[in-house]
């Protein structure tokens, strides 16, 4: 079996519609696919900008109605969890002194701890990564 985890990146283009994206992702059994809680704190943090910087009522309504779209999303999803293994992994990795963003740093070493595939389009920044395995599902 064959896990795969949606970067942020592949979260936000499933939000908005990717026609890709969404086709190689229903191909897929829903129980291989999973996102990081590295992800879920990505998104919620977007969303509550958003709310921060609206200035109308319409901006306003229309940002927190995003943000519980988004919530329960992704509570509906399967949610990896940075536990001891993906901490012990991210030392590891911070000892290599690999230079990406730390958020992405966790999600590769939450990847790598549970041997699962990274579905991104930063292949900059995760072919770092040694043993990493990543793929883009946003092009045919």
């Amino acid at each position: 079996m064959a896990l795969w985890i949606l970067d942020t990146d592949h979260v936000s283009l499933l939000q908005r519609g990717h026609p890709v994206v969404i086709s190689k992702v229903a191909a897929v059994k829903s129980n291989d696919i999973a996102v990081t809680v590295v992800t879920i704190v990505e998104q919620m943090y977007g969303r509550l900008d958003v709310i921060k910087k609206a200035k109308s009522k319409q901006e306003l309504v229309k940002a927190y109605a995003f943000l519980s779209d988004t919530f329960s999303r992704l509570c509906q999803s399967n949610i990896l969890d940075f536990n001891e293994a993906a901490f012990d992994t991210y030392n590891e990795l911070l000892k290599q002194k690999i230079r990406i963003g730390t958020q992405d740093l966790r999600i590769a070493a939450i990847a790598l701890s549970v041997n699962a595939t990274v579905v991104t389009r930063n292949r900059k920044d995760f072919e770092k990564v040694t043993d990493l395995k990543i793929v883009d599902w946003s092009v045919i």
